[in-house]
């Protein structure tokens, strides 16, 4: 697998191998031994699979309580995936990290504990696949607001209507106003 830099060094893209024929493909999409060297020295405690419609935008997430890292991938169309540093003290504190994730291309994303996850649906549906480092705890569960002009995110949106959003990302809260994290390094 290769590790793709971003701009926000402790977020990763991950590029696998992938071997095909006319037979199909193959890829490893995670290997504990090769991850926790390579990329962040974490387990992963759980699963999650959603499905979505073009310009659905879920996020941006986080956990106050159990926060999680976040490895994510699509298995089935497109989406535009971005994490955002909420750890205060960072010197990428309120910077977004931004890539595709396709089916074609089979990238993954690496979103450590600490951050805002989000994504926008940009093919007619797409199937999102994740492991995260700890527990679903919706009682601390955040949303920092997808627009939030101080933090900029150039989501891809071209003409045509507003991302569809739930009642709860409607209502995120600016980076002013969310929790922050500690930065540790």
């Amino acid at each position: 697998m290769e590790i793709l830099d971003t701009n926000i060094p402790d977020v990763k893209i991950l590029q696998p191998k992938v071997f095909g024929d006319e037979r199909g493909f193959f890829m490893e999409t995670f290997r504990d031994s090769w991850f926790r060297e390579n990329v962040s020295d974490v387990h992963f405690l759980q699963d999650n699979h959603s499905k979505s419609s073009r310009g659905i935008l879920r996020g941006l997430h986080f956990q106050t309580e159990q926060t999680q890292g976040k490895l994510v991938r699509v298995v089935s169309g497109e989406v535009f995936d971005v994490a955002v540093d909420l750890r205060e003290g960072s010197p990428t504190f309120g910077q977004w990290a931004g890539t595709t994730l396709s089916a074609e291309n089979g990238r993954q994303f690496w979103v450590p504990a600490g951050f805002a996850h989000g994504f926008l649906v940009t093919s007619e549906s797409a199937e999102f696949v994740y492991k995260c480092t700890d527990y679903y705890h919706p009682q601390s569960e955040v949303s920092l607001r997808w627009d939030d002009p101080e933090v900029g995110i150039e989501w891809p949106i071209t003409g045509g209507p507003s991302p569809q959003l739930s009642a709860k990302d409607q209502n995120g809260l600016s980076l002013t106003q969310v929790p922050k994290f500690l930065y540790d390094k």
